[in-house]
């Protein structure tokens, strides 16, 4: 995943424009918009008493429900936590191809590719360069950041296949009060399909611009014995863009690494495959995952030779979890789980150290990392009394292997890095929800981590009073703290690193307000605002003699506001619109941060055509710009995908086509400190279509 250093965060000059909110502020907008648009929205609801409504009423109006808030399910207008949800349905109708292309479309979040790796960003974080590290990335609750980098994939690289979702729970602000480090910014948990929901086999074929293709075979069922059984195999291949690279035309760059006019042609190949299974039979659960890939690097990173068909990268990811949930009674639920992961990375970067001024000679620079560890986790859930809630649990993680190595592929090697540790953490969790009223509640929570080989101790608590004026509305006050701690890659990888002080955890501080409305079966109105800051924030810095390492250096406060209205219509139409505003700065230098555009906005529409049979649909995502490392700004941009779904046309067929980026938009990326472009080339129009076959 790395052969080089992260980057650090670049002070950028402010711009002239200036968004001062503050949580006074904040609390006016949010009772100002309740009101409007209880007054506007309300008006088009039926009307009726919700508070008389039973559970089952309140199901049916879309008030969602969430399990990974709390580590058990609750209304979200009763969970700690601003919250989106997406679904099935979602997926299947707008033609999500991965995980990234949900997030896209999700209030508040963007996400960003290198052409290697996938990124997501959250609240206007979201460093170049960094590999996902501030989110905890969960499938059905199994942790999948890794153990050395702390990376948590979206895209190709790690992620399940999208088609065997069954809803995506993004759960905003600091949750290490329940699963410790990389809970920074929020959860995002993946619940994967049971067999009984597929109910049968599927084979799905896709294809799409670029050579893109993939086919997937999933087959679920549900035995006389009551076992649940779901197994999936995919595969993934696509020849990717060609690029030009004016920082690599020798014809207007006097670069020592400039050649082929700076054209980069048949090297965005990428390959993929995953398998996934998992049983359930009574309170006992069983899951596999494996998946293997591999990405060409076009953008000759981390000074390589341009135009080099060798450099990429290649990662292996899997894990095997058991499980056992059991219920002494209605009110004492335990839950255990016990898993073994493994990551492995391997990366080939062509060097010519000639170019470099470091040698004359030129080699393949190999990176090799492998992640091993166990992890087990106990957890009970008591409800002595309609008005109490307790979760207790405590979990321990065995880092059995954490091996780092690069060296210059040549006889004799040349070695840069060659380490292989093991440590290990272990965490004690509780938390309260008290109801101290029919419409008002208090959630508090607090988690000690122990890290015995670098820092020690870390306790991290989390607040909310939720006010609900009706079962399908709250008001929601915040607090929470979270950390990171320095993974094993920041800790050794550089062998400055030595030389100083160690490193200590992140943390965040965040508050929020939150107001949450379902009006009847038909709308949902949801107002947040925040405001976080971040002490400690782990950077790289260099040496007189450029030799780098990290430091915990920098200090960040951001605030922003989120509004969402979502109308969901009894023939089948959903129609959702998001609006976000944000800024991001350095305490120290009052600086806007990088790669941190200031206003998110979304929109999503899906109608029912020819006799409720076919789906038309659309979404619309804008970036306002973002500042570079190289103190330019990357441009605003408006990406609108079409698709159609025929959805219950044909009972055992199913077609989806779609054009996306249908403007041919420009979208570039900031780059990284790794990369000499300033800006990373998208996609421009494509064009994709799927068959799904039912039996």
């Amino acid at each position: 995943m790395l052969c080089a250093a992260a980057p650090k965060i670049q002070d950028i000059e402010a711009n002239s424009l200036q968004m001062t909110i503050n949580l006074s502020y904040l609390l006016r907008a949010l009772t100002g918009a309740s009101v409007l648009t209880l007054v506007c929205v309300g008006a088009l609801a039926d009307g009726g008493d919700l508070d008389t409504l039973s559970l089952e009423q309140l199901m049916d109006m879309n008030v969602h429900v969430v399990h990974g808030a709390s580590k058990y399910e609750q209304r979200v207008t009763r969970a700690p936590s601003s919250i989106s949800i997406v679904t099935a349905e979602d997926i299947r109708r707008f033609g999500y191809t991965s995980l990234a292309d949900v997030l896209r479309d999700v209030r508040g979040l963007y996400v960003t590719n290198d052409r290697n790796y996938t990124y997501v960003g959250v609240r206007g974080f979201l460093r170049p360069g960094d590999y996902s590290t501030r989110v905890l990335l969960l499938i059905d609750g199994h942790r999948m950041n890794d153990n050395v980098y702390d990376s948590g994939s979206v895209g190709l690289e790690s992620m399940l296949d999208v088609e065997l979702i069954d809803r995506v729970e993004i759960i905003r602000g600091p949750s290490s009060s329940l699963y410790g480090s990389s809970a920074f910014f929020g959860v995002i948990n993946v619940i994967t399909k049971r067999g009984r929901g597929v109910d049968g086999a599927e084979l799905g074929v896709d294809t799409a611009s670029y050579d893109t293709q993939k086919m997937r075979a999933i087959y679920g069922t549900t035995f006389d014995s009551g076992a649940d059984w779901l197994v999936s195999l995919t595969h993934y291949s696509s020849d990717g863009m060609n690029f030009h690279y004016p920082e690599f035309d020798q014809r207007t760059t006097d670069s020592p690494f400039a050649a082929n006019n700076g054209f980069a042609s048949g090297l965005d190949d990428e390959r993929a495959a995953k398998f996934f299974s998992s049983v359930r039979y009574g309170g006992f659960a069983a899951s596999l995952y494996l998946s293997d890939r591999r990405k060409q690097i076009p953008t000759a990173s981390f000074d390589t030779v341009f135009g080099d068909p060798r450099e990429m990268t290649d990662d292996k990811r899997g894990y095997l979890q058991l499980s056992y949930k059991h219920a002494f009674s209605d009110k004492v639920h335990l839950n255990v789980r016990a898993s073994y992961d493994s990551y492995q990375y391997e990366g080939d970067f062509p060097m010519n150290y000639a170019l470099l001024g470091e040698g004359d000679y030129e080699a393949i620079l190999r990176d090799e990392m492998r992640g091993d560890w166990l992890n087990s986790e106990v957890q009970l859930t008591l409800q002595p009394t309609d008005r109490y809630t307790f979760v207790l649990g405590s979990e321990y993680r065995a880092n059995i292997r954490e091996y780092q190595v690069s060296y210059d592929a040549v006889e004799p090697r040349i070695y840069y890095v060659d380490r292989d540790d093991t440590s290990a953490v272990v965490g004690v969790f509780g938390q309260v929800e008290a109801k101290l009223r029919k419409d008002f509640s208090l959630t508090a929570g607090l988690r000690y981590d122990y890290y015995g080989e670098s820092f020690g101790g870390t306790t991290n608590p989390r607040l909310a009073a939720i006010y609900n004026p009706s079962p399908s509305s709250a008001i929601k006050a915040l607090y929470g703290e979270a950390f990171r701690a320095p993974n094993p890659y920041e800790r050794h990888y550089n062998a400055e690193q030595a030389n100083h002080p160690a490193l200590r955890p992140e943390t965040i501080d965040t508050y929020e307000l939150v107001y949450e409305h379902y009006f009847n079966s038909t709308y949902r109105f949801s107002l947040s605002g925040y405001s976080y800051y971040i002490d400690g924030l782990i950077t790289q810095v260099e040496t007189a003699d450029a030799e780098p390492y990290y430091e915990n250096l920098d200090d960040v406060h951001a605030r922003g506001v989120e509004l969402e209205l979502e109308g969901s219509y009894k023939n089948g139409t959903v129609l959702r619109g998001s609006w976000t505003v944000q800024r991001a700065k350095d305490i120290g230098t009052k600086l806007e941060l990088t790669n941190s555009p200031r206003q998110l906005g979304k929109l999503s529409a899906s109608v029912p055509v020819l006799s409720s049979k076919v789906f038309a649909n659309l979404a619309v995502q804008y970036n306002s710009d973002s500042l570079t490392l190289a103190r330019t700004r990357s441009p605003a941009f408006w990406i609108t995908n079409f698709t159609l779904n025929t959805h219950d046309r044909w009972s055992k067929v199913e077609l989806t086509a779609g054009i996306y980026n249908a403007f041919d938009e420009d979208r570039p990326f900031p780059g990284s400190e790794e990369h000499t472009q300033t800006l990373l080339q998208q996609e421009g129009r494509t064009y994709g279509a799927e068959v799904v076959v039912r039996f």
